[in-house]
């Protein structure tokens, strides 16, 4: 009908997990994808930096932390005072190697913030530089600055594939796609054919540089499979014109350093074992070393005692490759061993496979031994290659875990797929937002995309709506310091965003949400960062809806970011709407402050500089009518209006039989609602200004009666307005106050044990939490230091969760004080 729109099922990973109840694999767990997002530089590099105060001056700075191209830095001199750290971009920054200033003959001249903490500027420096590790100068100078290594495999860069069926092989290959270190191969002279393409990530052993196979004495010949293609002299022809080029489409050779390195194994020809075919990766068989090589490398076969059998399952192996296992493993892990074809009955038993076959078993001393220290547990969530179409990377769940094996079933892929049998250490499994983040389609569970369509209420706008974007959330609600690993790409990381709590907040947000923001946001992709930051900003409003219509893109404007769809809840109906944020590091500070100034508030309320002790803008002295003249839009109407002309907003109605959750607030003393009253919103915020919404305008009227309340409150209440001060509390007098029920202890918190917190936990509605406290061994002590931000990102908690389980910790610290401190 015409007030109804049909909206396609998007999928969310935050929502998803929420839906599913799982949660995501941690991204500590993926090795491989640390290692791709480093940038060359490391924590506790030093280096010379201009000092901002005196840009002809230079001191050392310590690297504290990397987010792709940018910097987190710090004086020497200032100790472990994290006050005056500071990010910058490689790219633009002035930055240079140790030594670099006195071969320049550059002064090096202490800051002036730390100028009485080091009296003799020389032996200060003789003694941080002693044995210090300086930042590369090829990374801060030429063409390497500021690059993440991995966009130096660009599209048309050669490397050499060891062969899979003879490992004493190689041939040339082209990447023909990069997707965050994930390369799409293709064999050198096979042009646009793609039949034999391959995707490997960039760290795979069999993978290396152009003029690998030369240096440690292995023949550069095509794979049999493609040989018969080319004449033999084409082939040759091909391989003196990749010579000829090698210079232009080579990459550096450090990209590989931090490669698996290869040990010696024992195997022998023969001898017998358990194995997974890497090609079909979904049952354990009985496999045979079919050939070794040399100390590095052997050839497996999967065995296959069929008489008629054309080909047979072949593949390269060394000692650490993953899916071969001792004889027994299976049965002593209490696994399914599929017995080769051809075996007579379905009962195998290893001791008279040996026998009939007259082979030995491998010695368990030819295999690596198997951790199950990896942070993967059931029912997590990831993102996996479909070994049986490497194109797909589908949404995974781990059903079963067995040592340093996980067994994943993949969901979404085009044609269904057995669970898949796969190493905590494969380079083909990737954290939750690893697509999103590089650009690749993730196929989407089954049941979000197949023909599943809602009907909401729309209220048309002014203007057309601008169609909606997909939305990946991604790293939602993370915090992150400097040994947290994010998925990021480049120039699209954004520094931290600061939530600066003592920064007036204008007339659209609320002061007390806003003191239970987060302290920041971030580091990670900057699409995804900006936009937990919006949402944060608009949960924090006194009319979500209004902020949300205030930030909204608007659609005749220059449009030079990216469109996000965000959405608001407000009185029992959602909102959304495309919001332009920006995608690179550089244009993030000017779009927190440019945002700030379109809320009316601070331009320092948020972005990526801290505010410490007073904000640069004097924002606390101001009034909001001063402040509206510096900084707001200075509107003709009201303030409770918004604004007019175009709206790209979508109005939802809410379920009806979907219970609304109330947001409990625990930590900051807030006004006590009026079961009666419609508008209890502090006079001087846009919903006590006497104006109504136009979302608003299909409410019934209120009553005489109803509005004759409200006033009289409205009245009351602007006794302690924090029109003239937002900065000013009001006086607690005036304002009465939640209090939780009281909780009465039988022992001392501060002699509790693990078991003692766990018990505790398990007797309140937090108590799928508990195992959380178990496994971190959190004892009584330790519960008494917790706070919200260290619940939020040391349990990996969403703000909810952690704000109810904090009101409970706060139960004890309370009854802690009462009983027992003295």
């Amino acid at each position: 009908d015409a007030g109804s729109s049909v909206e396609e099922m998007e999928f969310n990973w935050d929502e998803y997990l929420e839906d599913t109840g799982a949660t995501a694999a941690p991204h500590g767990s993926f090795k491989h994808v640390d290692t791709s997002l480093q940038n060359g530089f490391a924590p506790g590099m030093k280096l010379e930096v201009a000092v901002k105060s005196d840009q002809n001056t230079y001191w050392v700075a310590t690297i504290i932390t990397t987010c792709g191209q940018l910097l987190l830095l710090r004086y020497d001199g200032y100790g472990e005072d994290r006050k005056a750290d500071f990010w910058c971009d490689i790219l633009t920054a002035d930055l240079h190697p140790i030594g670099w200033c006195e071969q320049n003959k550059k002064i090096l001249k202490v800051p002036e913030g730390i100028k009485d903490k080091i009296p003799d500027q020389e032996e200060f420096l003789q003694r941080v530089l002693k044995g210090a590790c300086s930042a590369p100068a090829n990374l801060l100078e030429g063409l390497h600055r500021g690059k993440n290594p991995l966009d130096l495999i660009a599209p048309g860069s050669r490397l050499e594939l060891q062969n899979m069926r003879d490992s004493l092989e190689a041939w040339i290959v082209n990447v023909v796609e990069n997707v965050g270190g994930r390369l799409k191969l293709r064999y050198e002279g096979l042009e646009d054919l793609d039949k034999f393409d391959q995707w490997l990530f960039y760290l795979d052993p069999f993978l290396h540089q152009v003029g690998w196979a030369a240096q440690h004495g292995y023949s550069l010949q095509p794979p049999l499979a493609i040989r018969s293609l080319r004449s033999e002299a084409d082939w040759q022809e091909i391989l003196k014109k990749v010579k000829e080029e090698e210079e232009e489409s080579s990459v550096p050779t450090d990209l590989f350093k931090d490669k698996p390195v290869i040990g010696v194994h024992s195997f022998s020809e023969g001898m017998k074992l358990e194995a997974v075919d890497p090609m079909a990766p979904f049952v354990i068989s009985p496999a045979t070393v079919l050939k070794v090589y040399n100390d590095k490398y052997f050839l497996i076969e999967m065995d296959d005692l069929r008489p008629e059998r054309a080909t047979s399952q072949r593949y390269v192996c060394h000692v650490t490759s993953a899916g071969i296992f001792p004889v027994q493993w299976s049965l002593k892990n209490g696994l399914h061993l599929s017995p080769p074809p051809g075996y007579p009955g379905q009962d195998f038993d290893w001791a008279d496979y040996l026998k009939q076959c007259g082979a030995e078993a491998a010695p368990q001393s030819c295999f690596p031994l198997l951790t199950s220290d990896h942070g993967f547990k059931e029912n997590m969530k990831l993102e996996a290659v479909n070994p049986v179409d490497p194109e797909e990377v589908c949404i995974a769940t781990v059903t079963k875990l067995k040592d340093s094996y996980l067994w994943l079933q993949l969901e979404g892929s085009k044609k269904p797929v057995p669970e898949c049998i796969v190493s905590v250490e494969s380079m083909n499994i990737f954290p939750v937002g690893w697509c999103e983040t590089n650009g690749y389609q993730l196929r989407p569970p089954r049941k979000a995309i197949v023909n599943k369509q809602k009907k909401i209420a729309v209220v048309q706008p002014e203007k057309q709506i601008l169609s909606s974007r997909t939305v990946h959330d991604g790293l939602k609600n993370q915090e992150l310091n400097s040994s947290d690993s994010v998925v990021i790409n480049g120039k699209y990381c954004c520094p931290k965003i600061y939530f600066n709590h003592r920064c007036f907040s204008g007339p659209y947000l609320n002061k007390g949400r806003i003191a239970e923001l987060p302290q920041s946001v971030g580091p990670g992709n900057c699409v995804l960062v900006l936009k937990e930051v919006l949402t944060l900003l608009i949960n924090a409003a006194y009319k979500p809806s209004r902020v949300l219509r205030e930030l909204q893109l608007d659609e005749e404007a220059a449009w030079h970011g990216h469109g996000e769809t965000l959405k608001a809840k407000y009185k029992g109906k959602s909102y959304r709407a495309t919001v332009e944020v920006v995608r690179t590091a550089d244009r993030v500070a000017d779009f927190c402050r440019k945002t700030c100034i379109k809320l009316e508030c601070c331009p320092n309320l948020f972005g990526p500089q801290m505010v410490l002790d007073k904000c640069s803008e004097n924002c606390s002295v101001l009034t909001k009518t001063k402040y509206t003249h510096y900084y707001g839009k200075r509107k003709n109407k009201r303030i409770g209006r918004p604004p007019g002309g175009h709206s790209n907003m979508e109005v939802a109605m809410k379920k009806p039989n979907k219970r609304r959750k109330r947001r409990k607030h625990f930590f900051v003393h807030k006004k006590k609602r009026s079961s009666t009253s419609v508008d209890n919103t502090p006079a001087g915020s846009p919903q006590g200004s006497g104006a109504e919404d136009e979302d608003d305008q299909d409410e019934s009227e209120l009553s005489h009666s109803l509005a004759q309340d409200r006033d009289k409150r409205k009245r009351k209440l602007r006794t302690f307005s924090f029109s003239d001060d937002e900065n000013k509390p009001p006086s607690p007098k005036d304002i009465k106050m939640e209090v939780a029920e009281k909780l009465q202890l039988d022992s001392n918190p501060l002699e509790w044990s693990v078991a003692d917190v766990v018990r505790f936990l398990k007797s309140t509605d937090c108590a799928p939490l508990a195992r959380i406290f178990l496994d971190q061994e959190i004892d009584g002590q330790a519960l008494l230091l917790l706070t919200l931000p260290t619940v939020q990102e040391c349990m990996d908690l969403k703000l909810g969760p952690a704000i109810k389980l904090c009101h409970h910790i706060e139960r004890v610290k309370l009854a802690f004080y009462q009983q027992f401190a003295n």
